[in-house]
């Protein structure tokens, strides 16, 4: 699934970013724009056109990725859904 883009703030600047997962369903949101919001049960084209080992897990780690290029975090909250 791919995320719209153009809600980045310029380098040098802090982005603010909240993602929500209730079972299948991700919705992200990057300062104040909703970039993600789909169901991974209803995905049908893969990157590499392989399914991806991860898409039936529903617990597990949350990761961060920077895409090779430095990254810092601050005011990181975890909370679970009820």
């Amino acid at each position: 699934v791919a995320a719209k883009r153009g809600a980045l703030k310029p380098v040098g600047e802090w982005n603010e970013q909240e993602v929500t997962v209730k079972g299948s369903r991700i919705k992200v949101v990057l300062n104040g724009t909703t970039i993600l919001d789909d169901d991974l049960r209803e995905v049908k084209d893969f990157m590499g056109g392989s399914h991806h080992p991860g898409m039936n897990r529903y617990e597990g780690y949350f990761g961060f990725a920077g895409h090779g290029d430095p990254v810092a975090f601050k005011n990181i909250r975890i909370k679970a859904l009820r």
